[in-house]
């Protein structure tokens, strides 16, 4: 079974814009709907707080305190799609900056539930 992070945007979240935190995409993790072609195993879920520069650290403690690498890195899709996006680095830009200092690949959202 893959073992996975998932990064939420944390301010997307505390602001109600119908996104009420993790469970819909843990339930697509659990159930290997949308951008899960299978089930997975989520080992930390990584809320990204503004400006972001946090992120990367707040992974790498994840990965240490759960001593497993993850196989892949899922950005949320509150993350992926919020309106208005976020004012500091697009979700491509993010996965970028994961991935080249984790070397996990990273992908863009998440789940397809309203």
């Amino acid at each position: 079974m893959q073992k996975v992070f998932i990064v939420g945007c944390g301010a997307y979240m505390d602001t109600g814009y119908g996104c009420p935190g993790e469970w819909r995409c843990l339930k697509a993790a659990a159930l290997g709907e949308g951008k899960f072609s299978e089930p997975v195993q989520v080992i930390a879920f990584v809320r990204c707080e503004c400006p972001g520069r946090p992120l990367i650290p707040n992974i790498g403690m994840a990965a240490r305190l759960s001593e497993i690498k993850p196989d892949a890195i899922y950005l949320s899709k509150c993350l992926v799609e919020a309106k208005p996006g976020c004012p500091y680095a697009s979700a491509e830009d993010l996965a970028k900056m994961i991935e080249g200092k984790t070397g996990v690949p990273v992908i863009l959202g998440t789940h397809e539930y309203k």
